[in-house]
């Protein structure tokens, strides 16, 4: 489990929105698939030495599948690797292209977590105005963050009583079938989330939110030595993979 003393705590918020959009832009930036391979291996070191549980693999799993099938059907090319003994050829271009895509795709979806996992969204939404966003737009992103876990913890409990009813299977029969039961989800879910809405609006207006152009914090973080060798080591090993990326590969 995640400790209150890890060195990922001791950060201040905006070092940590920093290196989150740092390394998003990084991972666009560089296209070569060596170093975005070097990208993700270190996103997954990051969470194993912070402690950061893996908790979706599947899903990223499936979907990094998914994209590389796609992008090597799909990808026109002229060098190929044979394979005689099964009767097919494999695009060597289309190949590595899409690898590159899987990589970009599984460091962002491991990336996120490393912000909204060990900071409060009070936190985040205050690092967000320090950064000259306006205080109603980092309510709104915030809040998106806060209602993930509700709206996973609602499906799971729909899943749930729908297979104690016995008029939906999620997880048995074809892919079809599968697809047929997710409306039973998908629609108090959604009224779920609409009902929600009313509520936090309501609540929101009779507080006045909004009313003050600018709000106080109770406590204002304070950046220290640590957090700026932190963003100093992560610039340098920034500048050091699009070096890589651009001169030495």
């Amino acid at each position: 489990m995640l400790g209150k003393n890890a060195f990922i705590f001791k950060l201040d918020i905006r070092v940590k929105i920093l290196f989150i959009l740092i390394f998003t832009i990084l991972v666009f930036y560089v296209d070569k698939l060596q170093v975005n391979v070097v990208l993700l291996l270190s996103i997954i070191t990051i969470r194993i030495v912070w402690k950061i549980p893996f908790r979706s693999i599947k899903p990223i799993i499936s979907i990094s599948l998914l994209v590389l099938i796609l992008h090597i059907l799909f990808t026109s090319g002229e060098n190929y690797i044979l394979k005689p003994f099964f009767g097919f050829s494999l695009k060597l271009d289309g190949l590595f292209s899409g690898l590159t895509i899987v990589c970009r795709l599984a460091a962002l979806m491991l990336l996120l977590p490393i912000l909204t996992e060990t900071a409060s969204v009070q936190k985040i939404a205050q690092g967000l105005v320090y950064f000259c966003i306006n205080y109603r737009a980092a309510f709104i992103i915030t809040t998106a963050f806060n209602l993930i876990p509700v709206f996973r913890e609602e499906s799971r409990a729909i899943m749930d009583a729908q297979k104690l009813r016995g008029s939906a299977s999620f997880e048995k029969g074809h892919f079809f079938a599968k697809l047929k039961a997710y409306p039973a989800l998908v629609v108090p879910l959604v009224l779920g989330a609409m009902r929600k809405a009313q509520s936090a609006s309501a609540a929101m207006d009779s507080r006045a939110f909004g009313a003050f152009k600018k709000r106080t914090w109770l406590e204002k973080p304070v950046i220290k030595a640590h957090d700026y060798l932190f963003l100093a080591g992560f610039l340098i090993f920034s500048f050091f993979a699009v070096y890589v990326n651009y001169f030495l590969i």
